[in-house]
């Protein structure tokens, strides 16, 4: 067997498409906003939810599963916060405490049907997806959850919007990053910590690339998977945090097809969905990937509808391109 050239790498192959992408937008920079810092800084300032959602999709993903319920999951949270600190009145403190609890506990409740029960991790987390959704909309009466709060007298008014709500959708830094894209590098920071630096890291691998020698090895499976679902729910729900207060409440049907978009951003930094080979910095790549194509068929007024197809078949493509070329040779 042929070695295989630096090309081949699998870190190179993930750079590939992130580098014909920055090609693309330089050639159509759309009179120079392309090399604009503020269409950037937007551009990741609108992956940073997404980003969340796929760095907990990525130790999913690494351990040999996926979880189809985190867009679900996400609405539930920004629905849960909203209702916590604009209908309740909870401090930030505590009304973040609730909905990362409550995130981790869905995702709890995944983890422990897929590791106890053997139950498929797609059809599981296909049922949480509707669970979640449902749940959402029972928590908020089927309408969004604002500011505007009923008083008991039957009345309403109207209650200033949280401090939180305001701090997480501003901007730091001489108002050159949005917060919420330092929260999404602080998951992506975590999400590295755990699967690069902790034992629950390695376990994560052996799992993903055989579950069976890692069971014979004396890896505790059951709580390694149960452990991947705990930490993205509990991702899901801070992106949820940072949705809510992006719009300004808690939208039952948000998060709609999120999903998708953070396994693409997994699947575009090369992580394999067969499990055991990956890593965060990866998906970083595929989200810029991702969001830098976004914004080039925005500046170019592509219609929602080819900007659809196109990215559709970038995906492809880049997943055909960080395959492992094989030799011919026996």
């Amino acid at each position: 067997m042929k070695p295989a050239r630096p090309w081949q790498s699998g870190a190179l192959r993930a750079l590939l498409p992130l580098l014909v992408v920055l090609v693309v937008g330089a050639v159509f920079h759309q009179n120079g906003a392309f090399f604009q810092w503020s269409t950037h800084r937007a551009m990741l300032r609108e992956i940073s939810v997404l980003g969340i959602l796929a760095a907990g999709m990525t130790v999913v993903i690494v351990s040999g599963g996926i979880d189809l319920s985190v867009g679900s999951v996400l609405a539930v949270s920004a629905v849960l916060f909203s209702s916590a600190s604009m209908q309740h009145a909870m401090g930030p403190v505590a009304s973040v405490s609730v909905v990362l609890g409550a995130g981790a506990g869905l995702g709890l409740v995944s983890g422990t049907l897929v590791a106890r029960f053997r139950i498929q991790p797609f059809i599981v987390t296909l049922a949480m997806m509707v669970f979640a959704r449902g749940l959402a909309k029972l928590v908020s009466g089927g309408k969004k959850v604002t500011n505007y709060v009923t008083l008991p007298d039957g009345t309403g008014t109207t209650v200033e919007l949280p401090a939180i709500f305001r701090s997480i959708d501003s901007k730091v830094l001489g108002d050159n990053v949005s917060v919420v894209t330092l929260v999404f590098a602080v998951a992506l920071l975590f999400t590295w910590l755990v699967l690069r630096r902790l034992r629950a890291g390695r376990y994560l691998y052996a799992v993903g690339g055989s579950y069976e020698a890692a069971r014979l090895s004396g890896v505790p499976v059951g709580r390694t998977l149960t452990f991947a679902y705990v930490l993205s729910g509990a991702f899901a729900a801070l992106a949820g945090i940072c949705q809510a207060a992006q719009e300004t409440q808690g939208d039952p049907e948000t998060g709609a097809g999120y999903e998708l978009d953070a396994i693409a951003m997994v699947v575009l930094g090369g992580t394999s969905l067969s499990g055991g080979r990956g890593g965060v910095g990866y998906t970083l790549v595929g989200a810029l990937t991702l969001g830098i194509l976004q914004k080039v068929l925005s500046l170019n007024a592509f219609s929602t509808e080819a900007r659809l197809m196109l990215t559709g078949t970038i995906l492809i493509g880049a997943v055909l391109l960080q395959r492992p070329w094989r030799s011919r040779e026996a």
